[in-house]
């Protein structure tokens, strides 16, 4: 048990040492709703220290994309107040153990990570164009 552990956070290791700046973000939003998920069950659970743990864990999430933003871009210059937005609605859903919040934000992490995943493959397909032109 303890080899396919180790060979397991090998593999989860370097999937995050090999992904491309890309296949990161999409990781950071996958990470985002699988930590807003597990915060919305300890809602409904009680548990608030699991609650607040998870939520915290959300939101660093969304506070590394905000950072990461290249502003230069006027898309990121529209994306950077969504973001605030979800980061604001989770302290409020935090403070007032609402699980309504917490859906709202999982509903907007969710349509960004799938507009990223659409990017993503878009973006391999013209490069598999441009290797094909070659």
């Amino acid at each position: 048990m303890s080899f396919q552990l180790n060979a397991y956070k090998a593999y989860k290791q370097n999937s995050v040492n090999t992904a491309s700046p890309g296949e990161l973000t999409l990781m950071l939003y996958n990470g985002c709703i699988k930590f807003l998920n597990l915060a919305k069950k300890a809602m409904e659970e009680k548990n608030i220290e699991e609650k607040n743990t998870n939520l915290q864990k959300a939101q660093n999430i969304i506070t590394e994309l905000m950072v990461t933003l290249n502003m230069e871009y006027e898309i990121s210059k529209q994306i950077y107040p969504l973001y605030e937005y979800m980061n604001r609605r989770l302290v409020e859903a935090n403070i007032k153990n609402d699980t309504e919040m917490v859906d709202e934000v999982i509903g907007l992490a969710t349509e960004f990570r799938d507009t990223w995943k659409e990017v993503i493959k878009l973006n391999r397909q013209q490069q598999f164009q441009n290797v094909q032109q070659v």
